[in-house]
Order: structure tokens, then C-alpha cells, then sequence
């Protein structure tokens, strides 16, 4: 018999965390789904269920250290271990000029985008660390924005790059504990919080153009991908995104 893997989803309830949690228990994972909103997390929990996993919904704030500690407890005492984490949840300001953009604001994007992140990965630590067969893999949602920039969005932007070197440290500090991290780095992926591209979007030039996107489909597929390596191997950095948008030659 096959032991049962467990992954661990933040931002589940719907967008790309839905879309990641579902493929990943279509190819054989069983389901933490994290998020602030718990109606939307039954709703992937009882889909889940119907392919044939378990599933457990917390709502969680991932931004209070509280809250993500018993997110954790959770985890452990319904599955007794974790094998993936997919820190996926994350929030946009305002679109607004740097010295405009509210203090609080501000605050609340680095608590979610990155705080929250740190978290998460804390916790994984501790239980994969100490669980037996020891070890996992985590993945950050990493964001085309965690290389450039779009105007207007520098509490996005910053808390982006910043997760770049969130995956790098944890990175290094995992290797003696057989934990393994990636970033996945995701261009206009078709969901409720892109939807605005299909209007047009605000461009380095000062131009609003709308802006081509991807099924959210082939996110999953690359995640899933990045998931199924042994953890002697790793997926260090992977960009997938609307071929068609502007990245390369951004600005």
C-alpha cells in the first residue's frame, strides 16, 4: 500500500490555489486548504473528497502567527505529517503611486505576501523535520513580479522579490533536513484577481492595454511537475506565463 502524501495549499479557496489543489489530489494528494474565507474552502475540501482524498479546511489567517500555529496542530493531529507546502496566498494594494499608497495598506500586503509565507514555511519546517520518513518539498508563488515590476504596485512588487530570497534561504537551511524548496513564477494566469486584463492594465509606458492570458490549468500541470521530483532533485526556479504578455522587454 502506497503511504498517503499530504499537501498543504494556502489561499485554497479559489484562483490558483483551487486550481493547484485540485490537481494535486488528482495525482494522489491528500489536502490541507488554508484561507481567510471559509466557505469557498468546503467548497474545494467537498470536491476533493469526491476524487477520493481527504481533505481538511482551516480557515486561517496566515498573516498572525497564532492563527498559523494552529493551522499546523491541525495538520499533524488530522494526517500526522506534511509533504508539500504551496504558499500561495497573497493580496494586491491598490494601484496607486509609491507615495501614495497607504501605510496600512502597505502593511497588510507584506503580512500576507510575505509574512504570511514565512510563516507557513516555518511550520512545515518543524513537522517535516521531525516527522518520519523525514522531509518535504515547499513551493512559493513566486510572481513575474518577483523579477519586474508593474507601475503602481510597489507593495506587490517588493513582497515578491522578497519571496525570491525567502526560497533561497530556505533553500540552504532545509538541505540537512531533506526539505527542498522551489518558486514558481506565474504571468497572467487566468483567475478572479486577472480578470482585469482582459480591460487593460497599466503599462510602464503610461499606456492602459489589455493583456493576453493563460488557462490556470498550466500552472497546476507545472506544479504538480515540480511536486512529483524526488527530493534529491528540485525545481529551483520556473517561469510559466501567457507567452503573448509583456516580460521580456517590460518597460
Amino acid at each position: 500500500m502506497t503511504a498517503e502524501k499530504v499537501a498543504l495549499v494556502t489561499g485554497a479557496g479559489s484562483g490558483i490555489g483551487k486550481s493547484i489543489a485540485l490537481a494535486l489530489a488528482r495525482n494522489g494528494y491528500s489536502l490541507a486548504l488554508a484561507g481567510r474565507r471559509p466557505e469557498p474552502l468546503r467548497s474545494v475540501a467537498e470536491a476533493i473528497e469526491a476524487l477520493g482524498r481527504r481533505a481538511l479546511a482551516v480557515p486561517t489567517d496566515v498573516g498572525e502567527p497564532d492563527s498559523v500555529d494552529q493551522l499546523f496542530a491541525e495538520i499533524k493531529r488530522h494526517f500526522g505529517r506534511l509533504d508539500l507546502l504551496f504558499n500561495n496566498a497573497g493580496i494586491f494594494a491598490r494601484s496607486v503611486s509609491l507615495e501614495e499608497l497607504d501605510y496600512r495598506e502597505w502593511q497588510a500586503a507584506v503580512n500576507i505576501n510575505l509574512t504570511g509565507a514565512f510563516l507557513c514555511t516555518q511550520g512545515a519546517f518543524r513537522l517535516m523535520k521531525s516527522q518520519q520518513p523525514r522531509g518535504g518539498r515547499i513551493i512559493n508563488n513566486g510572481s513575474i513580479s518577483a523579477h519586474a515590476p508593474r507601475p503602481h504596485a510597489v507593495s506587490y512588487t517588493a513582497t515578491k522579490h522578497a519571496i525570491t530570497g525567502l526560497t533561497k534561504a530556505t533553500s540552504l537551511d532545509g538541505r540537512p533536513y531533506d526539505i527542498a524548496c522551489g518558486q514558481i513564477d506565474i504571468g497572467n494566469a487566468a483567475s478572479e484577481m486577472t480578470a482585469v486584463m482582459s480591460k487593460g492594465v497599466l503599462q510602464a509606458d503610461g499606456s492602459v492595454r489589455p493583456e493576453p492570458v493563460m488557462d490556470v490549468e498550466h500552472v497546476a500541470q507545472a506544479v504538480v511537475y515540480m511536486a512529483s521530483l524526488p527530493l534529491e532533485a528540485n525545481v529551483q526556479f520556473l517561469t510559466v506565463m501567457a507567452t503573448k504578455m509583456p516580460f521580456i522587454g517590460r518597460g
